[in-house]
């Protein structure tokens, strides 16, 4: 898994270093790792996140706050969605297995009808 330094988070988003540490202690998602060194390690997600943060904040105008917020109930609508369809995934995948044996069986007639 990538591992992303903040000066090359900085370069990546946009958001000076400063921020980046405020963030991290302002927005509960953002929490990067730290190195044998001790220093910030972020990932892929700690980017995406920090992007989408910049986004709310710069571009729709969110207070930190109201970001933090919108950020948390955007996981919140994730996390509900991936439940909530948990069951319909497993009744589709149990569906789509019976659908193929009787798939097989059709198939299976139809070739003993070709042959005789």
């Amino acid at each position: 898994m990538a591992q992303f330094l903040i000066s090359d988070v900085e370069k990546i988003t946009g958001v000076k270093a400063h921020i980046l540490r405020y963030w991290e202690e302002t927005i509960p998602f953002i929490s990067p790792q730290k190195n044998i060194g001790g220093r910030r390690t972020y990932s892929m997600r700690d980017i995406q996140l920090i992007k989408r943060l910049r986004y709310l904040i710069q571009e729709k105008k969110f207070t930190i706050e109201g970001a933090r917020d919108r950020l948390i109930e955007e996981a919140n609508i994730a996390s509900n969605f991936l439940t909530d369809n948990s069951v319909d995934i497993a009744e589709s995948i149990s569906a789509i297995k019976e659908l193929r044996s009787e798939l097989i069986e059709i198939y299976n007639l139809l070739q003993k009808t070709h042959q005789g």
